[in-house]
């Protein structure tokens, strides 16, 4: 008897990955190196108030004077290395237009695990000396909850 092999079948998995991954490619380049300024601008707190789900936060923030200083990217981005915040960006920041224009915005805007881990780990990198003399193991917002956002529901 003859041995024929069959003809492998393709997975549809790696097109739509690597679709996916060109389009990402496609809106990061367009945002770096598109429009001059875009990448500049979509790093400060008026572009993420853009969305008018946001103005409420951002007008909270604009009016509080302790992180008055920060940037929304400061405490809702991770900092490490620049690869690291840009790819995190551009993930968020294409999560976020789907969600907004799909109509999926909820009611009450809440922190994800991922968001809540990202939160607390930029209050330890700014506030790190402070933190090491505090024994308690409890998110900075137990206390702090309305520091920047005043209108913040739970997280």
């Amino acid at each position: 008897m003859i041995y024929i092999p069959r003809p492998k079948r393709r997975k549809r998995y790696p097109k739509i990955i690597l679709l996916l991954v060109l389009a990402a490619a496609c809106v990061g380049g367009f945002v770096s190196f598109g429009p001059p300024g875009l990448y500049a601008r979509s790093e400060t707190p008026e572009f993420c108030a853009s969305c008018h789900v946001m103005e409420s936060e951002y007008e909270n923030w604009f009016h509080n004077a302790g992180h008055r200083r920060q940037k929304c990217i400061d405490c809702h981005l991770p900092n490490g290395t620049k690869a690291h915040h840009v790819a995190s960006k551009g993930m968020e920041g294409m999560w976020d237009a789907y969600v907004f224009y799909s109509g999926r915005v909820p009611e009450t805007i809440r922190l994800s695990e991922r968001g809540k881990k990202l939160l607390r780990e930029n209050c330890v990198r700014c506030h790190a000396e402070l933190v090491s003399r505090i024994n308690e193991d409890r998110d900075c917002w137990v206390c702090h909850r309305r520091l920047s956002h005043r209108s913040t529901g739970t997280l």
